[in-house]
């Protein structure tokens, strides 16, 4: 080691690129997500119209039992994913939304308000058109289908356009749906619900309210909060509130708090880096024993600098992105085409779908975007233009991942869960080809 060490940053740093790097980081993981999405979608569209189709259905509909006594849960492998791993995935949207709140694009009533009129418009329209087609019918309950915006897919579009979009607006987009999945998170937990079991609701307030000691007590220990998260899970799995809701609420107690603050966490890297440099400087395969307590003093400290709401939402990002979201697709996107698709195509709640996806998201969000900063209440990020957003507009109508979760809740199995399946993948495919052209053909004039 050289005996010569640099006291401070190098000079003039690129700030603004340290401070956009975990966004980027966040944005290339939804990217790479997206790809293994459409990969798990062309699988299950190909595995359930094969000659193996029965095993695709037989394997979903296997049972799977768990726990001993009162506390037995047997379900079909189907259900696992939807209501178990699922839980996980509304638990890290829960972190993210949480985040954005605190430290994001959320944070600032002047920051927020456009992403936030976006998001309202972009559930609003979406639900009034599919009501145009559906209102009175078997197909009304699942006005709230084309209301979401799956974040994976629409970010891996953006990815594909490179430097041609920029990074304002990938931050606008993500902003957005952040806001979309709250409205959907709502929508779930107040009209896609069961008859309600008071009981285990009761039970349910009171692990909630163990959570919310533990944070105030400043408990950090994963295990805890793991711990009851899960007997929350199970209660509000039995109280008819559909269990995801539990994962949100899950997030909100986690600890956004760090227990060593910037200034001394920098004082304390310092000194320990400096006892690292003071170490022998004899060339070796192996650190001596005071670099080693150095090493170990700064795991520690970055420990406590990270808040425990960062670090599972770190530890669990990937998780979602590479296995619970690919293997949700893979269950639940597998729909028989059978007879003629233009008759698919043209059944109420297929229609409704498309049309609340494709042409209700690119209204509402446009729309309701320009009102906000005609009346003053927003104003566009930098080097953003109007076509790009309603270029991203269009991306809003790949709804995907949540708009499949809502349907299983609004229709069950059967007929018309299969019709509101080709609609979902008929305008997500639609949205994401028209808006990727939209915004590939904005020169760099348009910004």
């Amino acid at each position: 080691m050289t005996s010569s060490r640099p006291s401070q940053l190098p000079p003039n740093p690129q700030s603004i690129d340290l401070i956009m790097l975990p966004f980027q980081r966040f944005a290339q993981l939804e990217s790479s997500a997206g790809i293994l999405l459409l990969l798990c979608t062309v699988i299950a569209l190909l595995w359930s119209n094969s000659a193996w189709g029965e095993s695709y259905t037989s394997l979903w509909q296997a049972k799977l039992t768990v726990g001993y006594g009162d506390f037995l849960l047997s379900k079909p492998l189907l259900l696992w994913i939807n209501d178990g791993l699922m839980a996980i995935f509304f638990f890290v949207v829960g972190l993210e939304i949480k985040r954005e709140i605190l430290i994001g694009e959320l944070a600032s009533l002047k920051k927020s308000m456009l992403p936030v009129a976006a998001a309202l418009g972009g559930m609003i329209a979406p639900a009034l058109l599919y009501l145009i087609f559906n209102a009175g019918t078997e197909g009304a309950p699942g006005w709230g289908i084309p209301m979401a915006t799956d974040i994976a897919f629409s970010l891996g579009v953006l990815a594909l356009l490179g430097s041609r979009v920029p990074v304002s607006i990938k931050v606008f987009l993500t902003a957005f749906a952040i806001v979309d999945d709250i409205g959907a998170v709502l929508v779930i937990a107040f009209f896609y619900t069961a008859d309600l079991a008071a009981g285990y609701l009761l039970w349910g307030a009171g692990f909630l309210a163990l959570l919310l000691v533990a944070n105030a007590m400043g408990v950090r220990h994963a295990l805890v909060y793991g711990l009851l998260g899960t007997c929350l899970w199970f209660v509000f799995l039995k109280s008819g509130v559909h269990a995801t809701v539990a994962g949100v609420l899950l997030a909100v107690t986690i600890p956004a708090r760090t227990r060593l603050h910037a200034q001394a966490f920098l004082e304390r890297a310092r000194a320990v880096l400096d006892v690292f440099d003071r170490a022998d400087d004899t060339p070796s395969e192996t650190m001596d024993s005071d670099q080693q307590a150095a090493i170990y003093t700064l795991e520690e400290a970055c420990e406590h600098v990270e808040t425990p709401m960062q670090r599972f939402e770190h530890t669990l990002h990937p998780w979602v992105t590479f296995f619970i979201m690919p293997v949700f697709a893979l269950a639940n996107a597998g729909v028989v085409l059978e007879g003629d698709i233009g008759s698919a195509l043209g059944h109420p709640t297929t229609l409704g779908i498309i049309v609340g996806l494709f042409f209700g998201k690119q209204i509402g969000v446009t729309l309701f975007a320009w009102l906000a900063v005609k009346a003053g209440w927003a104003s566009l990020p930098a080097s953003v233009s109007w076509k790009q957003i309603y270029g991203v507009a269009l991306l809003g109508g790949i709804g995907f991942t949540m708009s499949l979760f809502i349907a299983g809740l609004a229709f069950g199995e059967g007929a018309m869960l299969a019709a509101s399946k080709v609609g979902i993948l008929a305008a997500s495919l639609l949205s994401g080809i028209v808006g990727y052209i939209v915004l590939r053909n904005l020169g760099p004039e348009s910004h």
